[in-house]
């Protein structure tokens, strides 16, 4: 009687004897049912390879969570925000790192958002007219406990965190297991990193502040572009790479 091969081994020219059995033998002469047997070999067999292919192609049914890989992830994360790249191209710190509503800590997912805004060096002092700008920086970290964020973070390469398309999204090498920078407008960039459970986001964006000695005064006409935040880009990466060290920290 012919039984199903197991699928505990590789399929190759070494395995065909046993799997097929008596397929490959032409039946003695005279004898009947050969035909069955040739049918009932032939049907386990494409069996076999439905069952093999379901493996191959949907895995073992087994859900592996992804590795945590040091990270930790609490109301205490927004001290990762050092940022000292960017602090040392743009100016200064306006004001320190703020936690946003919307924690989450739940057994599948902990996720935090944080805030904080670094000043122009030209900044006017109180009382003083003039304009100035700010980067406005913002950083998510989430980290998955029970399902592997890789596929989704690369889904969805190209939307940015307000919700837009990106004007372009750019490879980042050496940086996490995969990383994208996407620039969603000339004053506004994101950079996106994932590593193992975790997906952290650094964004930046540019604006112009305007100064008045009176209280309530408008700004004067013609407000000034804000500068591109382009040249802020290895910055960012840079302080990009801390973060990730200081979320580890224990």
């Amino acid at each position: 009687m012919i039984s199903e091969p197991e699928l505990t081994g590789e399929f190759g020219p070494e395995h065909t004897a046993e799997a097929v059995g008596g397929f490959d033998r032409k039946p003695a002469s005279g004898r009947r049912g050969g035909h069955g047997l040739l049918w009932g070999a032939a049907g386990a067999l494409a069996a076999s390879a439905v069952w093999a292919t379901a493996v191959f192609a949907y895995g073992d049914g087994v859900t592996r969570k992804p590795d945590p890989r040091g990270y930790r992830v609490d109301g205490r994360s927004c001290s990762a925000m050092q940022l000292k790249a960017l602090a040392a191209s743009v100016g200064k710190r306006a004001e320190a790192p703020s936690l946003l509503p919307g924690t989450i800590e739940t057994p599948a997912l902990d996720s935090v958002s944080c805030t904080m805004s670094l000043a122009s060096p030209d900044a006017p002092a109180e009382n003083d007219h003039g304009w100035s700008y700010r980067l406005h920086v913002g950083m998510s970290v989430e980290l998955h406990k029970e399902t592997d964020p890789l596929p989704e973070f690369d889904a969805r390469k190209d939307s940015s965190v307000w919700g837009n398309d990106a004007e372009r999204s750019e490879l980042v090498p050496g940086l996490g297991d995969r990383a994208y920078l996407l620039v969603v407008d000339e004053q506004t960039s994101e950079l996106r990193v994932v590593e193992g459970g975790a997906v952290i986001k650094l964004s930046i964006a540019a604006s112009m502040d305007y100064a008045s000695a009176d209280e309530g005064g408008e700004p004067p006409r013609g407000e000034p572009d804000p500068p591109a935040v382009e040249p802020y880009h290895a910055d960012l990466i840079s302080d990009m790479r801390d973060v990730m060290k200081e979320l580890k920290t224990p």
